[in-house]
């Protein structure tokens, strides 16, 4: 399977991670298929963590446009409670 073949949403992912890691750690395999399974979840662990990362970036910012969007008043009538 080519890395660069088509990349995974993140749910499949981590999914694929947990099969390569159970393959990995209940069977015997070659060190041939070893290597491709340790570069593929490599690749997948890349992939979700730059996921991770810009899902953090979106969501801090979408939540920075909404505090800017709430005007001062409201701000101040929901310390008083």
């Amino acid at each position: 399977m080519d890395n660069k073949e088509k990349k995974p949403g993140y749910t499949q992912a981590i999914t694929e991670l947990e099969n390569l890691v159970n393959q990995m750690e209940s069977s015997e395999i070659s060190i041939d298929e070893l290597s491709e399974k340790v570069k593929r979840a490599s690749f997948l662990i890349k992939l979700c963590r730059e996921k991770l990362a810009s899902t953090e970036i979106e969501i801090s910012s979408i939540l920075s446009s909404l505090e800017t969007q709430v005007p001062n008043k409201e701000i101040e009538d929901e310390g008083d409670r």
